[in-house]
């Protein structure tokens, strides 16, 4: 099942992709894509209810609406570092013995065509196609022997933006260099776990002006999806709702002889087989805060 939110920043509506590729407003079923919505037992009986009831709902017709992110923010959003091969050779860095965790403001969330806001004064924006992995049961302390896919709710795909000059030039945590405004466009789906049967055969690609930049494979991670879900669950509480990067390919700005930063102007698309494509077009942020047309948070 493709879940997505659609409505202005802060006001979005659940929907989802019926049998017959309309989108449907489930609004009179659930509030949103949050908590016990994302259970993966939940979302089997809603996935039956949908085939049943489809024609029940009002068709959404996304050529007039604007697309949010899959799931509402506000839960925690996880960034793992260095988690591809390739991109830690290209980085002139060694693979790490252990997953590189890194956290992001929830506030940096912005819907798949939303646009991608240019810190003021900042040069060094860099983009990052990967694979989220949303939580859709609460998880702690997960055994060895236990299946921790059992615990997503499904897989969408990501940009995880990054300025570069605060994240490797400024100290302190990398936390400061992904967490600027819509530095996390998500979706345009969150497609459930059912309709992923392996995440790590997935592929990856970022075009930048329609010149290709990134084109890489799950299959390159250092640390697999189950994995990473294991192993956060040992020193945090991971709730439904959230939502973990898993790393980006080679290929990125950082990586290449001649440094091709973000500019104003610029547009971006990245895409994860299957799990849907997007397209942000870069702007410069308002440097005056609270003014007229700030996006809302919900």
């Amino acid at each position: 099942m493709k879940l997505l939110r659609v409505g202005p920043p802060g006001r979005e509506h659940p929907c989802a992709v019926d049998s017959d590729g309309v989108v449907r407003d489930l609004s009179e079923w659930l509030d949103d894509w949050t908590g016990r919505f994302l259970d993966p037992g939940t979302l089997a009986g809603t996935r039956e209810r949908l085939a049943r009831e489809a024609s029940a709902l009002p068709a959404v017709d996304l050529t007039a609406a604007r697309v949010g992110p899959p799931v509402r923010p506000g839960g925690h959003l996880i960034s793992i570092g260095l988690n591809y091969r390739e991109h830690a050779a290209e980085a002139g860095m060694e693979l790490p013995a252990e997953p590189l965790v890194a956290s992001k403001s929830p506030w940096t969330m912005a819907g798949p065509y939303d646009d991608l806001l240019l810190p003021p004064g900042e040069s060094r924006t860099d983009w990052e196609v990967e694979l989220a992995v949303v939580i859709g049961r609460r998880a702690q302390y997960l055994p060895d022997d236990c299946d921790p896919l059992a615990y997503v709710a499904g897989y969408c795909t990501a940009n995880d933006v990054s300025e570069r000059r605060w994240l490797l030039e400024r100290g302190g945590q990398w936390v400061k260099g992904k967490s600027f405004e819509t530095f996390t466009p998500l979706g345009p789906h969150l497609v459930t776990s059912d309709e992923v049967p392996d995440p790590q055969k997935l592929g990856l690609t970022c075009q930048v002006n329609q010149r290709p930049m990134q084109d890489g494979s799950t299959a390159d991670m250092v640390f697999d999806v189950a994995e990473l879900v294991r192993y956060l669950s040992q020193f945090m509480l991971l709730r439904p709702g959230d939502v973990v990067l898993t790393g980006s390919p080679a290929g990125v700005a950082l990586g290449r002889p001649d440094t091709p930063y973000l500019r104003a102007g610029d547009l971006v698309e990245v895409e994860v087989t299957g799990l849907g494509a997007q397209r942000q077009r870069c702007v410069p942020a308002q440097e005056t805060p609270g003014v007229p047309g700030e996006r809302e948070r919900p």
